[in-house]
């Protein structure tokens, strides 16, 4: 049996605090009696860490309700509201964010438009007024911010440098964690948007539960996240999913079919296009609805392809086009259902154009709870 002297009696007192903390975090306001029970502590001992952890400010006592008879027994939540986490997801045409408590609860949105062709100092002003509105509309500041988690168009590496972008071309061989890092004194977390938006899909939308999913991230611009074994895969050098950068996958082309559709009315502004072509498919144009089958036809091709590498669970159909499902999901099983040995579900996205800022907010909490709730990442830092 280890002694439980100096070191080890403080690494003791450390794995308690965190068995605490996570009871709170998964189970809301708990007793002293509730709390010891779940974390398997004497009450004593469970005073005595909750104690500590009041003092530290990752704890407070939550007032008795009204209305309660007689002395009630105090009960203790984690103080998600000591901190913030913010969510950016970097668009061709939009630059969305939100803004949560440390559990990831969203608090407020806001959104940018920015031009595909603006210039790099415009689309970088445009996440800055994004990230300062949801400062204003939840009555923060920056200082109040522990983290800031962006998921961005393009192929990024592991440094959070952008190495390549079609839809953007001022943010190719772009530092975008260092010029972030410049604006805001947080720590700054770049991933592909595409793989954020599987994450999110996976932990609040409708591949929930499923441990092997292909997300197809598909609107303007075609993307794809994988989830393995119910953790998002990245890739040795962050550049998993990247199925459009493929010719023979047909995906990057894709959408013209939908852009330049004949049913499209003259003057209509390119970015609206393809909704217009969805729209008149789903009123049963015959031209729209062709042009709809040529973008499955391509779509298919590369969604087969990772489907018959991974063998998922399910195929989520997200981004913009989530919101097309009616007609694109059953032109779509059709095609894989003749490509593929064992046929997926295939889902349409419940998070639509949220996917992205919603898996930022997901993964922000995720490198929290490993930097300051993990037992092996050293001891417990006193709350800002």
């Amino acid at each position: 049996m280890a002694d439980l002297r100096g070191g080890d009696l403080s690494r003791l007192r450390q794995l308690n605090s965190l068995t605490a903390i996570r009871a709170l975090r998964r189970a809301g306001p708990l007793t002293l009696s509730a709390l010891a029970e779940r974390t398997g502590l004497s009450r004593p001992s469970m005073k005595e860490v909750t104690d500590e952890l009041m003092a530290l400010g990752w704890v407070e006592e939550v007032p008795p309700s009204q209305g309660t008879m007689g002395r009630p027994a105090r009960r203790y939540r984690f103080r998600a509201d000591s901190g913030y986490l913010v969510g950016v997801d970097i668009g061709g045409h939009n630059i969305r964010a939100a803004l949560s408590d440390l559990d990831g609860e969203i608090l407020a949105e806001t959104r940018q438009p920015v031009l595909p062709d603006a210039p790099l100092g415009e689309r970088l002003a445009a996440i800055e007024r994004a990230v300062t509105g949801c400062l204003a509309l939840s009555r923060t500041t920056v200082a109040d911010l522990w983290t800031i988690a962006v998921g961005t168009i393009g192929v990024i590496d592991v440094e959070g440098r952008v190495i390549y972008s079609a839809a953007v071309p001022t943010w190719r061989d772009l530092d975008l964690a260092g010029k972030l890092r410049e604006m805001f004194p947080c720590q700054v977390l770049i991933e592909n948007d595409s793989r954020l938006a599987a994450m999110a899909e996976a932990r609040r939308g409708v591949a929930k539960g499923a441990r092997d999913v292909v997300f197809l991230h598909v609107g303007r611009r075609m993307g794809a996240g994988l989830i393995i074994d119910g953790k998002v895969h990245r890739g040795f050098g962050a550049a998993s999913g990247e199925i459009v950068m493929l010719p023979e996958a047909r995906w990057f082309d894709a959408p013209e079919h939908l852009n330049t559709c004949a049913s499209v009315p003259e003057g209509t502004p390119p970015e609206d296009a393809a909704g217009h072509t969805l729209a008149a498919a789903r009123n049963g144009d015959p031209v729209a609805a062709g042009a709809v089958e040529r973008y499955v036809d391509d779509l298919a091709v590369g969604t087969a392809a990772m489907v018959l590498i991974l063998d998922p669970q399910m195929v989520v159909l997200g981004g913009g086009f989530s919101r097309s499902a009616d007609v694109l999901l059953e032109p779509l099983r059709r095609r894989l259902e003749r490509a593929c040995m064992r046929m997926p579900e295939v889902r349409a996205s419940t998070l639509g154009d949220e996917c992205v800022v919603v898996g930022a907010i997901d993964y922000a909490v995720d490198h929290l709870d490993d930097q300051l709730f993990t037992p092996d990442r050293g001891p417990l830092p006193v709350s800002r």
